[in-house]
């Protein structure tokens, strides 16, 4: 297999967008905080934040909000340093209020694989429980389960 540094390929690219997806849907920010440099730089939504810290800080603080989030990621665009990705996750809050969030996200990163920059664009759909479209086990989304492309989204 491939190195998954760069300059990327198709195929290692699309490897790092799966583990990403993989990575966040487990929920856990310190685990997701180590594919980042120490001092990753981030625009997400509004919010800048810098350094694994404010990273383990942030996503401690969203996963909190976004309850049973399930997430997939698809490639869009690469090129040797750079990955854009468009991406869907569902999510409800405390209130029950069910969510889709879609965006896109441009990576940058380092020569040893991992991620410099990461800004984020989303936006958030109210969805009623029954227009959910993600129904696997919390956790890694199934090999088998359909992508965006494949959902229409």
């Amino acid at each position: 297999m491939s190195s998954l540094v760069p300059p990327f390929t198709l195929e290692t690219a699309t490897q790092k967008v799966r583990l990403a997806e993989d990575g966040w849907n487990s929920r856990n920010p310190e685990r997701v905080s180590l594919v980042y440099t120490p001092d990753s730089r981030w625009r997400n939504r509004a919010e800048f934040i810098t350094g694994r810290a404010e990273i383990v800080a942030f996503l401690t603080r969203k996963w909190a909000k976004e309850l049973d989030y399930r997430l997939i990621k698809e490639i869009w665009a690469f090129t040797d340093h750079r990955i854009a990705v468009r991406f869907a996750y569902e999510w409800h809050d405390d209130s029950g209020n069910w969510f889709r969030s879609y965006g896109n996200e441009n990576w940058e990163f380092d020569a040893a694989g991992l991620m410099q920059r990461r800004f984020a664009c989303i936006n958030d759909l109210p969805i009623r429980e029954s227009e959910r479209k993600y129904h696997w086990p919390l956790g890694r989304r199934p090999d088998e389960h359909p992508g965006l492309t494949e959902l229409g989204l």
